[in-house]
């Protein structure tokens, strides 16, 4: 991945205005059961001229990603735009993952991680990368739950 897909955190002007813009966001999409919403944007018109006022037509899905957005933006956090179908070198998913490179040529041996062969590298797509990780965080929540489970058959709770 370049550095050009990360965008850097928001200084405290834009992380401010980022925070209000993510509110009215949510609570327009809150309240709406439309199949698109309108943006109307005010340009600055001059007072003798008349000018149609610009109309910005919009999904609520649309509105939906640009509220994560402004939200990450609002919290300071670099925010990485990955495109769906994007494929990731084992170094980069490692990278993603937070783990060694090892560790994941393990897993793509181990049939845990899919990935497809381009001469002798490994390219991982990233929805697939998603998918490990999720699956890994729902067998991460289910080891815990046994665990407090047998912690409380055992009387151990403290």
């Amino acid at each position: 991945m370049t550095n050009q897909e990360v965008l850097d955190p928001a200084n405290e002007a834009e992380a401010e205005m980022a925070a209000v813009a993510h509110q009215c966001l949510m609570t327009a999409l809150d309240h709406s059961r439309a199949d698109h919403i309108n943006i109307i944007l005010d340009v600055g018109m001059d007072g003798d001229q008349k000018h149609e006022t610009p109309v910005l037509k919009l999904p609520p899905r649309a509105l939906r990603f640009f509220a994560d957005v402004l939200r990450q933006m609002a919290k300071q956090e670099p925010l990485l735009l990955v495109p769906q179908k994007h494929e990731l070198t084992t170094q980069e998913a490692a990278n993603f993952l937070n783990v060694s490179r090892p560790f994941v040529i393990k897993e793509i041996e181990a049939n845990r991680l899919k990935c497809r062969k381009v001469n002798r590298h490994r390219r991982i797509e990233f929805e697939e990368l998603r998918r490990y990780q999720s699956a890994q965080q729902q067998q991460s929540e289910q080891a815990l739950q046994d665990l407090t489970q047998l912690s409380e058959e055992l009387g151990l709770e403290t």
